[in-house]
């Protein structure tokens, strides 16, 4: 990509009413659009992040075991009804609305009831089962408060996946691989030093839940840390009691603010008996089929990555989620041997599958620098009548913030 050709510019100021690191950087340099508050347009910069995000979870689902599908925004009541979810008492997210003839219907804000009607159709005997069908999918939330940018909004991309288990053993064993897929997850994208598996409240399920916390204080919640066994406490279950039953020690806790990047939850057999998802066992007797939800937000994620890597000079893109890996930046002053020298190195890269914005703008180096520090992108490749004749180009890594003298050989391999 050619940056004189990127339709989307950088921009001093983010809106006066965001308030959140995220929005006000990715807004800055172009990767969104806010629409409405908690509403965001993704451009082509930030699409590019998300679909390598996403991209990261569909592996690590995959390798699991996860069948991917792709469900309706539009929800039925009439499966809502059954499990007793459409009320607005029960459910406060809700963004209803109706068909031409009156007909109500929902925008989909999870898929636990969608999913489990349609396994009665394919769900008969243990033979059948276990099975692991997720999606990456718009949620839509009628949030009360949406102030943290594109890590709480109204409308959303959400990868659930929901597991279909014949018992609670090989739900729990199920249970444990998706904790670990998604602590891989995180590593890969760069903020698993970061995040702690953690205990949180399990409804009426289960006596746990698990949370996944990246420590950060732009986060809405409060949890307890043991680094040394790199588990946590939500706030909201601490106790002496739950401390006990963990096995940890108060004083080796380390209280800290946290976003949550994903969830599992046992869902034992609540929507399985709600609606009739039932199964014949080994024995010839009819069960109810075990179920789990487990979530994780790619936009939340593509924001949590900002709050917790950016520096004073603006985002910092770890290599596996940037939208490009090299950012070329040509300061000619003018001279046609430079934009040559330059053109001809940006060829070379792409022909080597290399992914590279080129700034081949005519501004200021000074405005081309800010504007490389803004975006984010792991190394800046310069190049100038100086590099030229000292026979190579300057490299500068954003996440160390070094700069080095290169051969152009040495580029292809970074």
């Amino acid at each position: 990509m050619r940056q004189s050709q990127l339709f989307t510019k950088t921009r001093r100021e983010a809106p006066k009413d965001e308030v959140a690191k995220n929005a006000q950087l990715l807004i800055r340099a172009g990767y969104i659009h806010k629409e409405m508050a908690g509403v965001y347009s993704y451009l082509p910069l930030g699409m590019r992040v998300l679909r390598k995000i996403e991209t990261i979870i569909r592996e690590e689902m995959n390798s699991i075991g996860g069948q991917e599908v792709l469900l309706t925004a539009l929800q039925n009541p009439d499966i809502w009804e059954e499990s007793g979810r459409w009320s607005d008492k029960e459910v406060d997210v809700w963004f209803k609305t109706a068909l031409a003839n009156g007909s109500p219907l929902g925008l989909g804000w999870t898929h636990e009831e969608e999913l489990t009607a349609i396994a009665r159709e394919y769900v008969f005997s243990y033979r059948d089962l276990p099975f692991y069908p997720y999606q990456i999918q718009t949620k839509f939330r009628n949030e009360v408060r949406a102030k943290s940018g594109i890590m709480r909004g109204r409308e959303f991309l959400m990868k659930d996946l929901y597991s279909f288990s014949a018992d609670t053993e090989s739900h729990a064993a199920f249970y444990e691989q998706c904790a670990e897929a998604y602590l891989r997850v995180f590593n890969r994208v760069g903020i698993g030093a970061q995040t702690y598996r953690t205990f949180a409240s399990g409804g009426a399920f289960s006596k746990y839940s698990d949370e996944f916390q990246t420590v950060s204080e732009a986060g809405e919640d409060v949890i307890y840390i043991n680094r040394d066994r790199g588990v946590a406490i939500n706030e909201e279950v601490y106790s002496q009691e739950v401390l006990a039953d963990l096995g940890l020690v108060e004083g080796e806790l380390e209280k800290t603010k946290s976003i949550e990047v994903g969830n599992i939850f046992n869902l034992g057999t609540r929507f399985s008996e709600a609606l009739g998802l039932r199964f014949r066992g080994e024995d010839g007797t009819e069960q109810p089929v075990v179920m789990g939800s487990y979530g994780i937000g790619p936009t939340r994620l593509m924001g949590t990555i900002v709050e917790v890597l950016a520096d004073e000079r603006g985002i910092v893109w770890p290599e596996a989620v940037a939208p490009f890996k090299i950012h070329l930046v040509e300061i000619s002053g003018g001279d046609e041997s430079v934009k040559q020298y330059a053109n001809t190195l940006y060829t070379d890269l792409t022909k080597q599958g290399v992914e590279v914005l080129y700034d081949d703008r005519e501004v200021r180096a000074g405005e081309k620098f800010a504007d490389s520090d803004l975006l984010g992108l792991p190394y800046r490749v310069l190049i100038s009548k100086k590099t030229i004749e000292e026979g190579g180009v300057e490299v500068t890594y954003r996440q160390k913030g070094e700069t080095v003298f290169v051969s152009r050989d040495q580029i292809f391999s970074l």
